[in-house]
């Protein structure tokens, strides 16, 4: 067996603030302009939130109200939990998409959309493994999972000391079954968690246990050796942007397979879905997804890769890691035949022009991926067709 450990910051994390914040933009954009080219960059510290970036949009956008909304909405309601939402400084940096981009990529709009280029070069992955019925790698889940929670009894008020920033980890003890990663045990969970001057540690500890780790984690992982590590600093009462700088972007683990699979190093919130950072990341989830529900691998990773303004993707790339059931080489032909790489395509298929409801905002925290939601277009799996060998 071995160890692997996954980890998860909460909606009050400064870096997760800010990517909040971006795809709360990126979703009033598409709202009101579903062919908006958004790109945007969200940077905080104490008492102040500075979006920036390229936005080419018919819609009307208050900034100023989408930061302050976002922020109140996370809990950030006063200076001494992190963020004053109705105070702070707004700064807003806000430039059109570079017309030679525009050009390259959707011809001032002109394309048809089997047409539309890349946004961008880059490579982008999908992963998925049949360990947990979402797909996803259970390390990830837990620690996704346990994050959701802390927020959840924070906002119903069971564990009102708490307040939004917060970070989790959990490792998981697991055995490799000829390429398939089987869970034995949680080896170690790790909480911290912002808190009020007003809480000891030791209640700090028996809410967490009760209330976060219990409701989360299946009793069969947990035994009398799983290590818990709560609070271990001794003290969280400054966070937020108070705390730490926060930045879009840089998270993008987190966003993603939890240190599973691989990533290409482009981040997903307030981009809309010409920049293949998001969308082919999303499509190559679909792809693994589908391998894996179809029985065709237990454990499945999918590489594309695409070059600025060109419509057919570079490569694409299929491992299962020794667990297909036929050889790669014939999953990548059935991947290709199946799924449709051209950043156009994508869009259609997924439905990704689609903003309102929040629907990019709730990709921005707790994972893109193992979600079970309708607007999580990418996590609907398509039935694969293939011949017993």
């Amino acid at each position: 067996t071995f160890l692997f450990t996954s980890e998860s910051v909460n909606e009050g994390h400064p870096d997760k603030l800010c990517d909040q914040v971006s795809d709360a933009v990126l979703d009033a954009c598409l709202a009101e302009d579903p062919d908006s080219k958004v790109a945007c960059e969200t940077c905080t510290k104490t008492n102040m939130v500075m979006v920036f970036g390229e936005i080419t949009t018919k819609a009307n956008i208050d900034y100023e109200k989408i930061v302050r909304e976002t922020c109140r909405n996370i809990g950030f309601v006063s200076a001494d939990v992190g963020l004053d939402a109705d105070h702070c400084k707004v700064l807003v940096n806000i430039e059109q998409q570079s017309p030679d981009i525009a050009q390259g990529v959707h011809g001032h709009f002109t394309k048809r959309p089997e047409e539309i280029g890349a946004g961008d070069q880059g490579h982008m992955f999908g992963y998925a493994t049949d360990e947990t019925p979402e797909l996803m790698p259970l390390s990830h889940v837990l620690a996704t999972k346990l994050g959701a929670r802390l927020t959840e009894v924070r906002k119903n008020g069971t564990c009102a000391w708490l307040r939004p920033d917060g970070k989790t980890q959990v490792t998981v003890e697991y055995r490799n079954e000829s390429g398939a990663m089987v869970p034995v045990r949680v080896h170690t969970v790790l909480i911290s968690t912002q808190h009020d001057e007003t809480v000891t540690n030791d209640e700090i500890a028996a809410d967490l246990k009760e209330h976060v780790i219990k409701p989360v984690i299946p009793e069969q992982y947990l035994d009398e050796k799983t290590i818990f590590h709560l609070n271990p600093s001794g003290r969280f009462v400054i966070g937020g942007p108070h705390g730490d700088a926060g930045l879009t972007g840089r998270k993008i683990i987190i966003d993603t397979y939890g240190g599973w699979g691989a990533h290409g190093g482009g981040a997903f919130s307030g981009k809309d879905p010409t920049k293949v950072d998001r969308s082919g990341a999303y499509v190559a989830r679909q792809a693994a997804k589908s391998i894996v529900a179809s029985g065709l691998a237990r454990r499945c990773i999918v590489q594309v890769s695409y070059a600025i303004g060109v419509p057919e993707p570079l490569s694409v790339f299929v491992d299962t890691y020794g667990t297909g059931r036929i050889p790669d080489k014939e999953i990548l032909k059935i991947v290709k035949e199946k799924f449709d790489f051209r950043p156009g395509m994508i869009i259609i298929n997924l439905d990704l022009k689609k903003g309102g409801n929040g629907r990019y905002l709730k990709t921005a925290a707790y994972g893109h991926f193992g979600r079970d939601d309708p607007d999580f277009t990418w996590e609907v799996v398509k039935p694969l067709k293939w011949e017993k060998p």
